[in-house]
C-alpha cells in the first residue's frame, strides 16, 4: 500500500492548526481568567533571541501553506504577517485552513520527485518533494507549532499533551 505526500501532509497541517487554534482559545480565556493583558501572551517569547507567539503561529501556518503549495507545484499565497491579536491568529489560522482545503489528493500526483528548492541567505537548498516534506517542511512546522505551545505553558496557560495532539 502506497501513502501519497497529501495524506501525510495536508490532512496533518488541517488537524495541527486546529490544536493550535484550540490552544489559542484556552489561553486567551486564561488571561481574562487572571486578568493578564492578553497581548502580554502574544509577545511572550521563551526566551530574548527567540520569535514571540505571535510569530511562531505565523511560521507554522507559513510551513502548512508553503510545503502544501511547493508540493502541488503552486505558487505560496503571500500574507501580510500583521497579526498583533488572538483575533488576529485566529483568522489567520482559518486563512491557512481554507486554503489547505483546495487540495486535492490528485494536486500532489508526483510531488514525491518533484525538485524543490528553498531559497536560503548563504545558499539553496535543493531536495526531491519526499525530502523536503521529511526533512524540511515537517520539522520546521512542528518546531513552530511545539514552541507556539511552550511559551503559553510557560507563562501559565494550563495546557496539556492532549491539547498540542487536539482529538482524534
Amino acid at each position: 500500500m502506497s501513502v501519497s505526500l497529501y495524506h501525510v501532509s495536508v490532512p496533518m497541517f488541517l488537524h495541527s492548526l486546529g490544536s493550535l487554534a484550540n490552544v489559542l482559545t484556552k489561553a486567551e480565556a486564561n488571561a481574562v481568567e487572571r486578568k493578564v493583558e492578553p497581548s502580554v501572551l502574544v509577545n511572550a517569547r521563551l526566551s530574548p533571541d527567540m520569535f514571540p507567539l505571535k510569530r511562531q503561529v505565523q511560521l507554522a501556518s507559513d510551513h502548512a501553506k508553503g510545503a502544501s503549495s511547493r508540493l502541488a507545484g503552486r505558487e505560496i499565497p503571500p500574507y501580510e504577517d500583521t497579526e498583533e491579536t488572538f483575533a488576529d491568529l485566529h483568522a489567520r489560522i482559518a486563512k491557512t485552513r481554507d486554503y489547505l482545503g483546495t487540495f486535492a489528493e490528485i494536486d500532489f500526483e508526483g510531488a514525491e520527485d518533484r525538485p524543490i528548492v528553498i531559497k536560503g541567505r548563504q545558499r539553496d537548498l535543493n531536495f526531491t518533494g519526499l525530502q523536503y516534506l521529511q526533512h524540511f517542511a515537517l520539522p520546521n512546522f512542528f518546531f513552530h507549532l511545539t514552541t507556539a505551545y511552550d511559551i503559553l505553558r510557560h507563562n501559565g496557560v494550563p495546557l496539556s499533551k492532549v491539547d498540542f495532539l487536539g482529538n482524534r
